[in-house]
């Protein structure tokens, strides 16, 4: 059976530690939109010039242009098994695309489609956030207050200076997180009414989260 997974949840929520390692696991591709576009316009595609017209102009890339160049990327044979869609849809309409373009790509196939939804308690969210310090050089996590490295402001890897991001504030995070709740949360009822939302508790360490992933993937 294809498994067809999205994650849901706000920023910091710990999706991006995980979804990686559930790819590997799961033998399936993680598809990122983010770098799926900067591929696009790398290869110098129709679809990347497009996109790159766009944001060489400073807007954003139109949704119906993004849904394409997912598409593309789905109907590839190494996603036959399945995938994890990372960072579509991030609103209900791009939801409701998700939907006709696997309905496009999955006539006559058996699939499991899931939004798994990373529940954190916003407390915790502001907290990983503006504790995140993060590796120059070989771009290595750390934070502060749940993941120290092990000397204080140096990289475990490569000795080298951590930074804390610009964007990293107790100010920033919280603009961010009522983006997310106005553009994105609806999608958590969008899809309970659908009878394919699961819900993960993602509080505690990346090792516990992992093993309850598993479960609620069906691992």
């Amino acid at each position: 059976m294809k498994k067809e997974l999205i994650f849901l949840g706000p920023p910091a929520c710990g999706k991006g530690t995980q979804t990686d390692r559930l790819a590997k696991f799961m033998n399936i591709p993680h598809v990122d939109t983010g770098s799926l576009l900067r591929a696009e316009m790398k290869k110098g595609s129709p679809e990347g010039k497009r996109a790159e017209s766009y944001i060489s102009n400073g807007q954003l890339v139109p949704v119906e242009l993004v849904a394409e160049i997912i598409k593309l990327r789905l109907s590839q044979d190494d996603c036959k098994g399945g995938y994890i869609l990372d960072g579509f849809p991030r609103s209900l309409e791009q939801a409701e695309i998700l939907e006709k373009l696997n309905a496009d790509l999955d006539e006559g196939i058996q699939t499991d489609f899931r939004a798994i939804y990373f529940d954190v308690d916003p407390d915790v969210l502001l907290a990983r956030i503006v504790n995140r310090r993060s590796c120059p050089a070989c771009g290595t996590i750390y934070n502060v207050k749940y993941n120290p490295p092990k000397v204080e402001g140096k990289c475990d890897n490569c000795g080298t200076e951590l930074i804390q991001r610009a964007d990293d504030t107790e100010e920033t995070a919280k603009k961010r997180f009522d983006t997310y709740y106005e553009q994105t949360a609806p999608l958590i009822d969008f899809y309970k009414n659908k009878g394919v939302l699961k819900t993960l508790n993602a509080q505690g360490g990346i090792e516990e989260v992992w093993e309850r992933l598993k479960e609620v993937v069906g691992l």
